[in-house]
């Protein structure tokens, strides 16, 4: 969809107006305003996007679009189950997987997708507590989680899964399922400045970093060639396909003002439903990042994007560094500063499995073939 953005009017615009106010963030009892995207709707749209962990422009596009949609929708509004030709989505459906991981049912991220993972927990609490083990949730199933919803409230089952998995992966690299995603590709150069292009910068970070894993044995599997783009929805779903332990989304960031530079690091994270092995990931790949580069240190943040939020295995997405600051994007052009950010990033992943007392500090660490 063309995304919506302040000074348009129409019915789209309506219908998004509609939901702010059925979710609370807008008034929209003015009619002369009913179909205009004003300044209080922009206000509101930004107010969501930074509730949902989506980023914070202001404009409606497809994600804030389908975020909106869906968050309308309580857990006893509609019988849930799964579709395999059209998946449902919405905030019932990651209630339900929350009060399902609560439950201590292994089923991944609360993303909001009921899909077959989200199916088998259901059964597999279904079963335990003695009704047709079906798939679908409805009155009955509503009720019995109920019933068990004042007994059984917060705790981490997930995270000590997550903790265990990663310790029972043991130390080595060998063996582990890593795909290295470079961002855009084909039409979608990405971000563009002084004549060098997003899709061709990540692109060669992401080879050399593919290259340093052939090295060590460790076979990486790339998203995308050099001369394509799949989207996001795909680079998610080609990674849940192969297995992956882990995936690296390698971005270079742009902005109007020359003055925005630094890198920064993203994982899963929306309110109580977070990746911590993602967010651990994040943590190291950032500051090995930094330490080797000189980059600027603009941290990490938990978010919902598609590909952070779709994967079944830790993912982190880096941003590293702006073309559109200078200083950035002539260390970005320099093939030492490329090597620098691959050998940091092996590091990371590295250091993600090694056990505390054998982590080295950071910047320090070096990994020979």
């Amino acid at each position: 969809m063309q995304p919506l953005r302040r000074g348009m009017t129409g019915s789209a615009v309506a219908e998004v107006r509609t939901m702010l106010a059925t979710i609370g963030l807008l008034n929209n009892t003015e009619s002369r305003s009913a179909d205009s995207f004003d300044e209080a709707t922009e206000l509101a749209v930004r107010h969501f996007q930074q509730r949902r962990g989506i980023s914070v422009d202001g404009r409606v596009g497809d994600e804030t679009y389908a975020a909106l949609t869906g968050a309308h929708w309580k857990l006893g509004d509609r019988v849930l189950a799964h579709e395999s030709g059209h998946l449902l989505t919405g905030d019932d459906v990651t209630e339900l997987q929350t009060q399902l991981v609560e439950l201590g049912f292994a089923l991944g991220k609360a993303d909001g997708v009921f899909g077959p993972s989200t199916a088998e927990a259901l059964r597999g609490f279904q079963r335990d507590y003695g009704l047709i083990a079906d798939g679908i949730c409805g009155l009955g199933t509503l009720r019995a989680l109920r019933q068990l919803g004042r007994r059984v409230v917060g705790g981490r089952p997930q995270l000590l899964r997550d903790m265990m998995a990663v310790a029972d992966a043991g130390p080595s690299l060998l063996g582990k399922r890593i795909v290295i995603d470079a961002g855009h590709g084909g039409a979608d150069r990405g971000v563009v400045a002084d004549g060098v292009s997003e899709a061709d910068l990540v692109w060669d970070i992401a080879s050399r970093l593919e290259g340093r894993f052939a090295a060590l044995g460790v076979q990486a599997w790339p998203t995308r060639g050099p001369h394509t783009g799949p989207s996001e929805q795909e680079r998610a779903q080609f990674a849940n396909d192969i297995g992956a332990d882990l995936v690296v989304s390698l971005h270079v960031d742009g902005w109007t003002s020359p003055q925005a530079h630094g890198v920064a690091a993203y994982y899963y994270g929306a309110g109580e439903s977070t990746s911590t092995i993602g967010e651990r990931l994040a943590d190291l790949a950032q500051r090995e990042v930094v330490a080797r580069t000189g980059l600027g240190d603009n941290r990490i943040h938990g978010k919902t994007w598609a590909l952070l939020r779709l994967t079944r295995m830790p993912t982190v997405r880096v941003e590293l560094g702006y073309l559109t600051a200078t200083g950035d994007r002539l260390r970005l052009c320099d093939t030492q500063v490329r090597d620098a950010i691959a050998e940091g990033l092996l590091v990371a992943i590295q250091r993600l499995y090694l056990p505390t007392a054998d982590d080295p500090p950071t910047g320090v660490m070096r990994i020979s073939a």
